[in-house]
């Protein structure tokens, strides 16, 4: 390659960054001793004027991070964020965007916005540089906050121009993505040369007179000599001249005119890496146990008073850096995953202390209910002293909970005493109660489940769906980011081996079914559309993916599933199959029917809540949830599914998740307009003090 005479060339805008996980590979503490390294030099170099600008990877936490070691920077930072050389914010923390609820990630703008102004940032942009594909719904919520400014990568279709309008919003598509090292490899300033004209040519292909190339990786620091490399670079480039300055300018000079209003989650392209959203589902799980009761927490203590805003904040940062989608994602190290489980514990403590202080702190025999006032419901109360009309449905030992809340008062041995667990009906019809069980039958005037022959069958009204209700499971050649599937595996299904009444009484009756993987417990209360299922079982198997599959009448072309607390539409090709269709050539990621969802699935008039469970799949008329998928390794290099490495192939027997686990989840047949109410029959906002 020849060095030119500078001609009339494209502009490049180039932008200094380092994409920062908190955890990954390696745990928070390691990362962040290299932040410290690596962030003291972007201070030094901004200071003295070897780079014009940095932009910080769109969220402060990493700051944060940096400042608890390094206090006396925060002036030098506050002026070069307020002179524009240090890009901040808008948000916490860079969150996974299909496993986060709509309240999560508004609370993830407010704590992140408050704390860039505060250093004096005001320009923000929402940079989604590694999540796995973006929600449809993001922008919305972009715009509450006057962000009307996106950079993504992955997910975006192959066939949209590198600067267009997503959802209301002027978005650019990193074409080539963020990860460009190059200035900081050892090969010639030639060879560097040509390697970005080869990026740049693509990237022009997408784009229109100005070019976005960002200049940074995972965890990596700035060259010291990164000007000079740009400068000796640019003698090699026929085409183009690249320019360091920020992607603000970029979004000054480009016009944004192709529209588009649908979620961005296309692999043709770029991997999504979707077998993130079944990994480590205990993590999940708690993430959603976490993200209800907090909210649960805060609206009771807005509502009924209490001096715990700051213990809300502290415990929403925790689940915010929860979140982060290498850490909610369970594409980490077993020890990071180890601290989120902490986290987590942390958060209901939290939570749970706060509610029930607050119940206590109003008299008693009080409902409070936010939503949905005048549903029937059958709610779970804990009690000392019970009635011969209640039903109990556990007895355990603990001390009475207005005792721990008491400051002038502690518990000694006499106060640990039996406590009761019993069920209450709010707004009580007084009819006698419509539930029946049986060995073989659990019902009531809604909905009715039988077995026979070995098969689960469900009826709702005069609909019967045979054969409806079956357990699966899979081996599993994959890793943490993506399922890959045996093409010759035609999978167990579990075979029914009994099945036995465990609980008959008026507001809520349960079967226990045993089969040859595990038994499940069904429930059904009084008056509900909504059957209950509850499993644990001990995991002795590895790379093994479990579900449970629900078999509709019609072949399933379109869904509904709960996203940011709204509903996304998803349309699919019924016939399609994963197995068939394994990628043959290198740098591809394996389409399949498989999507996230937070807690909610819907088709046909048939309804999943899950708790946790946050994977469906589609295939044919069969809806599936995934229950559990075990694998060993972060980043399988022989992944059929995938045929370029998605990261370190670091053994992680966590995530195999052997021993104890367990799912839960609810189903029934109900108009899709009243989905939240039955979201919230499971997930309920009312409460007895």
């Amino acid at each position: 390659m020849n060095m030119v005479s500078r001609g009339e060339k494209k502009r490049v805008i180039a932008y200094l960054h380092s994409h920062w996980d908190r955890e990954w590979y390696r745990e928070f503490e390691v990362f962040r001793l290299r932040l410290i390294r690596v962030f003291d030099n972007v201070l030094d170099m901004l200071s003295r004027g070897a780079i014009p600008s940095f932009y910080f990877d769109g969220q402060v936490s990493a700051l944060l991070d940096y400042l608890e070691f390094r206090p006396d920077k925060e002036q030098l930072i506050k002026e070069l964020v307020v002179d524009k050389k240090l890009f901040i914010g808008p948000f916490y923390t860079l969150v996974d965007e299909f496993l986060t609820d709509g309240i999560c990630f508004r609370k993830n703008l407010d704590i992140g916005l408050s704390i860039a102004k505060y250093f004096g940032c005001e320009d923000f942009i929402a940079y989604f540089a590694d999540t796995f594909g973006h929600s449809q719904n993001i922008p919305k919520i972009l715009k509450e906050y006057d962000i009307d400014k996106a950079i993504v990568w992955r997910g975006v279709p192959d066939s949209l121009p590198a600067e267009f309008i997503f959802n209301g919003v002027n978005t650019v598509n990193l074409v080539r993505g963020y990860f460009m090292d190059i200035f900081a490899g050892d090969k010639t300033i030639e060879e560097k040369a040509e390697f970005l004209k080869k990026n740049l040519d693509m990237i022009a292909e997408k784009s229109g007179d100005y070019l976005l190339l960002p200049i940074g990786a995972d965890h990596l620091g700035i060259p010291i000599d990164i000007a000079d490399q740009i400068a000796e670079v640019n003698n090699y480039l026929d085409d183009y001249e690249i320019v360091l300055s920020n992607p603000f300018e970029y979004f000054e000079n480009v016009r944004f005119k192709t529209r588009y209003n649908d979620e961005l989650r296309d692999n043709s392209a770029t991997f999504i890496l979707p077998g993130c959203y079944s990994a480590r589902l205990k993590l999940k799980q708690l993430n959603a146990e976490c993200s209800y009761k907090l909210n649960l927490a805060d609206k009771i203590q807005y509502n009924f008073g209490g001096d715990y805003t700051s213990a809300i904040d502290y415990a929403y940062k925790l689940l915010l850096q929860n979140q982060a989608h290498d850490s909610i994602c369970g594409c980490s190290t077993d020890d990071v995953h180890e601290e989120n489980i902490v986290r987590y514990k942390k958060i209901l403590q939290i939570a749970n202390t706060v509610i029930e202080e607050s119940k206590f702190a109003q008299e008693e025999n009080m409902v409070a209910s936010f939503k949905y006032q005048d549903k029937h419901k059958i709610l779970e109360v804990i009690r000392t002293e019970i009635t011969p009309k209640d039903q109990v449905i556990e007895t355990f030992q603990g001390v009475p909970q207005r005792l721990l809340c008491d400051t002038l008062k502690i518990p000694v041995t006499e106060d640990y005493r039996t406590m009761y667990r019993v069920l209450k009906e709010f707004k009580p019809d007084n009819l006698p109660s419509d539930l029946h069980v049986s060995d073989n039958t659990l019902e009531n005037s809604n909905i009715k489940l039988e077995i026979v022959d070995g098969k689960i069958n469900l009826s709702f009204g005069r609909f019967v769906f045979n054969d409806f209700i079956k357990f699966v499971r899979y081996k599993d050649q994959g890793d943490t980011y993506n399922y890959a599937p045996d093409p010759y595996d035609a999978g167990e299904v579990a075979q029914i081996r009994s099945a036995h009444v465990i609980m008959d009484g008026p507001l809520r009756c349960a079967l226990k079914i045993d089969t040859t993987f595990f038994s499940v417990i069904v429930y059904l209360n009084k008056k509900s559309k909504l059957l209950n299922f509850k499993i644990n079982w001990s995991n002795l198997l590895t790379n093994r993916l479990w579900q449970v599959c629900f078999n509709l009448d019609r072949q399933i072309r379109e869904t509904m599933s709960e996203d940011l607390n709204e509903l996304v539409k998803r349309k699919f090709d019924p016939a399609y199959n994963m197995r068939e269709n394994l990628p043959k050539v290198k740098g591809k990621e394996a389409k399949t029917n498989t999507a996230p969802m937070q807690r909610f699935v819907w088709c046909d008039g048939f309804g999943v809540i899950t708790k946790g469970l946050t994977e469906y799949e589609v295939y044919r008329n069969t809806l599936s949830v995934t229950l559990l998928r075990s694998i060993g390794i972060i980043s399988n290099p022989k992944n059929p599914a995938r045929t370029t490495p998605a990261g370190p192939p670091i053994r992680v027997a966590g995530a195999q998740q052997l021993g104890l686990n367990s799912a839960e989840f609810s189903i029934g047949f109900f108009d899709i307009k009243d989905w939240a109410s039955y979201v919230e029959e499971v997930y309920p906002e009312t409460i007895v003090f």
